[in-house]
């Protein structure tokens, strides 16, 4: 921001601290307890002949304004949208005086009937005017000019990304697109729950702090209770809590929660993030692709009335059925090697080629899970799953029924993207701990994401757990894809941001 900007800015804010003493003195209250409206801008323009002559009452955000003599227009923008009101001097007497000393951003609420002025704009003719409350800070309002070739120039625009994100309310107010944006993901979480309600899965909450972090190849976030005076965890997936819900007799539980991890930042992370997690007793993966299928289907043609969309120019198509492709024979047709027998060096030489940064210590189902995001990940454009993954990337899958070194689990791409992940849930408590200590192994080698040893997992498990499909959705992931969003921080309200200067 340059000094002369914050010269202007300041200037402006001064001026209506001036404004908001001189109201005061007028005997107008600048911030209003409350305002009885009842209809907004959008239902008004919709339903004109229906309400046009009627009295009606409304509230927001004045976001032009032209005052002239004795008669004035501004546009308010409400819930819905936006509309011009009209006030006249010798209707509203000193309120019209107050009105000279309000801005753009200020927020107020009109009394008054609906018309349509000369040029036909549906518009409230003001009979009170009543300020709810005073903006002490310019809105940047974006000017649209058109130049002597024709070209639409916009000057003023609330574009800085970064400021965006850290000033999201200012977003809001003049970047309307991105309210509907956060619109669309409500009725996305909406209508996940209203499928898994329908299908008979009992939605349940599950411990945020934790004793051990688990369920994920992922470092956590440390605090420490004093009553307790133990260490605790922010949890980074819910699933070794669900699934304890399934060996207690749940057969079908789902949870949409916050999750942390305690990690870098980019395009498709951020350190607090929206997971849902669901796990229905007596299926297994095969069946799980399938529910994806219907869900997703579902969930788009509820919220989008569609399941066909256009995302960064490319047809794609949620009502079909998804592909399905092995990543060991994936890997093996874009590397020509054969991961599983490959040694770890011969998948750093590949990763080096491919220009991929290794910290050391990597495990190497590790290995060919980077080698997997840097050569097929990319590639992948419409719905696929990805199934049969290395046992070392897999510590809580079931082992590949006919496929040694393999274990049950998919992933969901679209568009290079992942959105899910599943497995056939291991439920031998025997292999389970097993896994966990190779797990501990890689961690005492170097590698800082590899799962802890859960003993009361354990001791869960042998109770006895029944065959289990799990299944995890990035809810972030998916609403950045379905809303054509290129950042994760697009789609969530108040992204994590490094310290403001």
């Amino acid at each position: 921001m340059n000094i002369q900007y914050e010269e202007d800015v300041n200037a402006l804010i001064k001026r209506r601290h001036e404004e908001l003493e001189e109201l005061k003195k007028m005997g107008v209250v600048p911030y209003a307890y409350e305002f009885d409206i009842n209809q907004y801008s959008k239902n008004i323009k919709d339903n004109y002949e229906e309400y046009e002559g009627k009295d009606v009452k409304i509230a927001g955000r004045l976001m032009a304004i032209r005052k002239m003599g004795k008669a004035s227009f501004a546009q308010i923008q409400d819930d819905k949208g936006r509309i011009q009101i009209y006030l006249r001097k010798d209707e509203i007497g000193d309120q019209y005086q107050a009105f000279k000393l309000m801005d753009i951003g200020d927020i107020v609420g009109v009394e008054g009937f609906v018309f349509k002025t000369r040029t036909g704009e549906i518009s409230v003719h003001s009979k009170s005017l009543k300020l709810l409350a005073k903006s002490l800070r310019p809105i940047p309002i974006a000017k649209e000019v058109i130049d002597e070739k024709g070209n639409k120039k916009i000057y003023d625009q609330f574009a800085d990304k970064e400021l965006r994100y850290r000033q999201r309310y200012v977003d809001l107010i003049v970047n309307r697109d991105v309210k509907d944006v956060f619109i669309k993901r409500s009725k996305i979480i909406t209508g996940l729950r209203s499928f898994l309600d329908a299908k008979g899965l009992v939605e349940v909450e599950t411990p945020i702090l934790q004793p051990l972090y688990g369920g994920a190849a992922a470092r956590p976030f440390e605090t420490y209770h004093n009553a307790l005076e133990m260490k605790l965890y922010l949890r980074i997936a819910d699933e070794l809590y669900l699934k304890r819900l399934i060996v207690g007799g749940f057969d079908g539980v789902y949870e949409i929660s916050k999750d942390f991890r305690n990690e870098g930042m980019d395009k498709t992370h951020n350190p607090e993030f929206t997971m849902m997690e669901l796990y229905v007793a007596y299926k297994d993966y095969n069946w799980m692709m399938e529910f994806v299928e219907e869900m997703i289907a579902s969930v788009t043609k509820s919220v989008f009335g569609t399941t066909k969309f256009n995302i960064e120019g490319q047809e794609i198509d949620f009502g079909e059925k998804w592909n399905r492709i092995s990543m060991i024979d994936q890997l093996r047709k874009e590397t020509g090697i054969d991961v599983l027998s490959a040694s770890e060096d011969d998948l750093i030489k590949a990763l080096e080629d491919k220009n991929v940064d290794l910290t050391g210590g990597e495990s190497k189902g590790k290995l060919i899970d980077e080698l997997f995001s840097a050569t097929v990940e990319p590639r992948i454009v419409s719905p696929t799953f990805v199934i049969d993954y290395p046992v070392e990337l897999s510590p809580l899958a079931k082992k590949h029924r006919s496929k040694e070194g393999l274990v049950e689990r998919f992933e969901g791409y679209v568009l290079g993207r992942e959105i899910c992940n599943a497995f056939s849930e291991l439920n031998d408590p025997i292999d389970q701990l097993s896994r966990f200590e190779q797990q501990a192994r890689f961690k005492s080698e170097g590698d800082e994401e590899a799962h802890e040893i859960d003993r009361d997992f354990i001791r869960a498990l042998e109770y006895g757990m029944p065959p289990t499909a799990g299944l995890g959705v990035g809810i972030d992931r998916l609403v950045m894809l379905l809303t054509n969003q290129p950042s994760i921080r697009d789609v969530i309200l108040f992204p994590q941001m490094r310290k403001e200067s």
